[in-house]
């Protein structure tokens, strides 16, 4: 029998693999008990254009095939759609609601402070599991920086996460972006951890508090600082 908590849901923060058949496992995690309905949102995907969010939309509704559930997108792109009544109508209920690729500043600034994202939050406040994978990653943190030009001002996120800052891909990123470990874990606030997490990988917060993190999928999450990284393998716990 399901049944809603009066308490958060939990909070997975994916470093790439989102709707893969290699993420599958901790997508079921995620939903497992909570109701059959999966929110998904390609808001972040919005500037890449029709192809780009019909292309996460249909892996999407595999995904949710594959787990035997109902796939429901929500088509918010932009700040006008994430007002729409009906698109936060459509966010009640959820088991899993789902934030996927993309541009992390389009996502974070589209949603902050609108009927949709007030939807979202009611949601997981009522125990629905909230996942945002690479930029829905680092959006549901309070940090957005621009990966392009590090010296800009990084954009404030969601906030959903405010102990933690997050680089997704950061297997990749450490090519993509030489030095930004270094720079990010420099201008780190009192307070706020670091994490790289690899592609196929994920931290899933394990308490209401998000003050518990264990790493789930086939690599490793690291925690940077400035002195440089430890590795944290899949099922390792981080304790902000």
């Amino acid at each position: 029998m399901l049944t809603r908590v009066a308490r958060p849901g939990p909070v997975a923060l994916v470093g790439s693999g989102e709707y893969l058949p290699a993420m599958l496992e901790l997508e079921a995690a995620l939903i497992a008990g909570r109701s059959p309905k999966y929110v998904q949102l390609p808001t972040a995907a919005g500037p890449e254009g029709r192809a780009s969010v019909s292309r996460w939309i249909a892996l999407g509704a595999q995904q949710a095939a594959r787990l035997g559930v109902e796939a429901v997108p929500v088509m918010v792109l932009d700040r006008d759609s994430a007002e729409d009544r009906a698109n936060a109508e459509l966010v009640t209920g959820a088991g899993l609601i789902y934030l996927s690729g993309g541009s992390p500043a389009h996502l974070a600034d589209s949603l902050r402070g609108t009927r949709v994202w007030a939807a979202i939050l009611d949601e997981w406040r009522a125990g629905a599991a909230l996942a945002g994978c690479s930029a829905g990653a680092m959006a549901l943190t309070s940090w957005v920086p621009d990966l392009r030009r590090l010296t800009r001002k990084p954009r404030s996120g969601l906030g959903v996460v405010p102990r933690l800052r997050v680089i997704p891909h950061f297997d990749r990123m450490r090519r993509w972006v030489p030095g930004m470990s270094h720079w990010a874990a420099a201008h780190l606030p009192a307070g706020v951890t670091l994490v790289g997490i690899d592609e196929e990988t994920a931290i899933v917060s394990e308490d209401a508090d998000l003050a518990r993190w264990v790493v789930r999928g086939r690599q490793r999450a690291w925690l940077l600082s400035p002195g440089g990284r430890r590795p944290l393998d899949a099922g390792e716990e981080l304790v902000l």
